[in-house]
């Protein structure tokens, strides 16, 4: 109940412009994963290769330092590509589970 009444009031103060306080169910890193993962998904989906996907994340230089099969980027972008397609495929309701952080 109280992550609802939290949300009315971050959606209240952003429609009238005022601060919004910041959301505590996620972290900024799990924000950056999350919209890595889509990014990713949709990529994938438009085409595009994991080495292509790579160097759109992590630029052309690091992916290319390493050999493109044993890269960690390249599983790290694999990884990216199935966590976002599962979260289209119904686990984005996973977010709106409130979590409360310590």
């Amino acid at each position: 109940m109280l992550g609802r009444v939290e949300a009315l009031v971050r959606f209240w103060r952003g429609y009238h412009k005022r601060p919004v306080p910041p959301d505590t169910r996620i972290t900024i890193q799990q924000r950056r994963r999350l919209r890595l993962m889509m990014q990713a998904a949709d990529g994938r989906k438009n085409g595009a290769s994991y080495r292509e996907i790579a160097t759109a994340f992590y630029g052309i230089d690091r992916v290319g330092t390493n050999p493109w099969k044993t890269s960690s980027l390249r599983d790290t972008v694999i990884g990216l590509v199935k966590g976002g397609s599962a979260m289209i495929g119904g686990g984005y309701l996973q977010l709106l589970r409130h979590r409360r952080r310590p």
